[in-house]
């Protein structure tokens, strides 16, 4: 066929079609929201232009049989990236960085999550790949690339040229856009998926060398700022409440607020905990915040032993597990408290082997602990009422006063439930996630109060503080529409998703008598310092929560992309919106709104110096001040 027709390149014919297969996932499989035609113009053309970088390298390969093989499996992999990344936003609307990578021994735990992520019309993304392997095969001389040496340099210079000016419309567009690292979706839709992960290469090799190069010069800056900023006068009327008691405390998978006195199908879907907000022994928290990123239930985790925020990137349980920290297990054992977690999951399930000792923690109760059969687990592993049950006797056999930890299993995705666990319907939506959310929210309220009642009958409960707090959402933003029909919204707005990002918080204390409802804005960060204060321990720390029962405490609550809460108005997506009705608030009004996004970047910008470059290893806790 050699001399006959119209010659196309075959790197040509790739970058075509491997940019727009992209295109469509960028369009209509992410979920990137586009303000302007700008933003789609940019969106439409950085697939293309990260294409071209990449197929034309190829005219550089002289042998045609290896020039082939290379547009064949850069074609493959490429689409693999592209797949992963999906099948990862699926789950949690967000893009795989490179610590991610490294938590791929969890894939294994996975099992049906990652089956209910795989779509059958997904076949259809190999389709390009597919045909460009047939026309490499059959028709090599027809589409091999022979161009001299000045035409492979005008390839890869054009190649080049259009990435400069992608980058250079992105700029115009987004300002600072690199400097916003924590905000993928803006790096996807601004320079594309792949120029992502190079940056993402980038930044991962740029904190590497953090630790290596930290000398804890860094620290009486930020000294200064929490002394300045975070540091509270005073103590609050409830410091030292439970002093000498038990804390006991509940990790709720997945719970977010919005189920709180809330009924699905006419049914009311938390009966005790919403039984909880009435007692007068309970404070319950109404704005309370996760402030979670990659790591999910393990940024939970971090956050309340720690009062730093987790890191913008992957699981700081995975990535920096060997770090010196200064834990509220650890401050807790110096009082004399006997410390450890109860969690029906394999130890090494997010480097928990590795990170609890670095808190702090005496013992681990995980997977090898309990008894779990088929009878009594289900989706991640053994359902939380036999949980419950098998962990009270180790409960029972602890030195008190005691800090015990437990982590449910049930409520988490894909919310899967047996028929005869069900309570509540299922509700009826376009999103099966939504849909089985709701029962297996009812399964984990009943199997804390049966926890409530197992506390009781074995003396545990009256000596003992109980809190009980949501780990992360549940539902993500990738089914809005089902979450609007829910809410009986018009749609979710901006305002509307930094809202579902509330999960609930239960502080119980037996006997107290004084319990209300807070209207306090607090987040996960705050729980150390809360905690420490009720048990009446003063510590010498560092960290970036307040009591949650001193009115002494800063203005805002910063989420860990960025955003951030006050009790006057939420930041988010570069705008601000009135806290009360969400309505978007005029540039003079929001003056303040925008400085207070400076001093929210700064605070992460500080926690995130003291991961990286482990500066609590130049510190000693509680034997001499710095």
């Amino acid at each position: 066929m050699k001399g006959r027709g119209i010659r196309l390149p075959l790197y040509v014919t790739v970058t075509l079609l491997f940019g727009l297969k992209t295109y469509i996932v960028y369009r209509f499989l992410f979920s990137l929201e586009l303000e302007n035609s700008m933003q789609e113009f940019i969106l439409f053309i950085n697939p293309f232009v990260s294409a071209f970088l990449i197929f034309a390298i190829s005219v550089w390969i002289k042998k045609p049989v290896r020039q082939m093989k290379y547009l064949r499996y850069m074609a493959l992999i490429g689409t693999l990236i592209i797949y992963a990344n999906l099948v990862f936003y699926r789950s949690f609307s967000d893009f795989i960085t490179i610590p991610q990578l490294m938590q791929g021994d969890n894939a294994g735990d996975l099992g049906s999550s990652i089956l209910s992520l795989v779509k059958f019309y997904d076949v259809f993304l190999f389709a390009d790949v597919i045909f460009i392997w047939y026309l490499s095969k059959k028709y090599q001389d027809r589409v091999v690339t022979n161009y001299p040496r000045s035409g492979k340099v005008c390839a890869l210079a054009l190649s080049l040229a259009l990435m400069v000016g992608n980058f250079f419309l992105a700029e115009m567009e987004r300002p600072q856009l690199f400097t916003r690292a924590f905000d993928r979706e803006y790096l996807v839709k601004y320079i594309g998926l792949f120029n992502y992960h190079v940056y993402d290469a980038f930044l991962h090799s740029k904190v590497k060398t953090q630790h290596v190069f930290a000398d804890g010069s860094e620290l009486p800056a930020i000294k200064e700022y929490v002394d300045t900023v975070i540091d509270q006068d005073g103590h609050s009327e409830l410091f030292g409440v439970a002093e000498g008691k038990n804390v006991i405390f509940i990790s709720a998978e997945s719970l977010q607020s919005f189920v709180i006195n809330n009924t699905v199908n006419g049914q009311e879907i938390t009966p005790f905990l919403n039984s909880l907000v009435e007692d007068e022994d309970t404070y319950y928290f109404e704005n309370f915040y996760h402030q979670t990123e990659q790591g999910k239930t393990s940024d939970s985790e971090f956050l309340v032993e720690n009062s730093l925020y987790p890191l913008p990137r992957g699981a700081v349980f995975y990535t920096h597990g060997q770090n010196d920290y200064h834990a509220l297990p650890e401050i807790l054992g110096e009082e004399g408290y006997y410390s450890t977690v109860l969690h029906a999951n394999n130890d090494s399930f997010y480097n928990r082997d590795q990170m609890y000792p670095s808190l702090g923690f005496d013992y681990f109760y995980d997977q090898e602990a309990y008894e779990v059969t088929d009878g009594n687990s289900i989706g991640w592993g053994l359902k939380d009422k036999p949980f419950f049950e098998q962990s009270m006797k180790y409960l029972e056999t602890l030195e008190e006063p005691f800090y015990a930890k437990f982590i449910t299993l049930t409520n988490h995705f894909p919310f899967e439930l047996d028929e005869m666990d069900m309570s509540i319907d299922r509700y009826d939506s376009n999103s099966n996630t939504l849909n089985n959310y709701f029962p297996t929210v009812r399964y984990m309220d009943e199997s804390i109060e049966d926890f409530f009642t197992l506390l009781k009958e074995e003396g545990i409960y009256d000596d003992s503080i109980i809190i009980i707090m949501g780990d992360h959402y549940g539902i993500s933003s990738n089914h809005n529409k089902a979450m609007s029909m829910y809410l009986d919204k018009e749609e979710i707005t901006p305002y509307d998703h930094v809202q579902l990002q509330r999960v609930p918080l239960f502080i119980h204390i037996p006997g107290h008598g004084e319990g209300t409802v807070k209207s306090t804005i607090s987040g996960q960060i705050d729980i150390k310092p809360t905690v420490l204060s009720l048990l009446g321990i003063e510590a010498d720390d560092i960290y970036f929560g307040n009591d949650l029962f001193n009115d002494d405490r800063k203005e805002y609550i910063a989420l860990r992309n960025g955003d951030f809460i006050t009790k006057d108005y939420i930041y988010t997506n570069d705008s601000c919106y009135d806290f009360t009705n969400g309505e978007v608030l005029d540039e003079e009004t929001s003056t303040s709104c925008m400085e207070m996004s400076e001093t929210v970047k700064k605070e992460l910008s500080y926690s995130d110096d003291i991961i990286y470059g482990d500066l609590f290893r130049f510190i000693k806790f509680n034997k001499e001040k710095y």
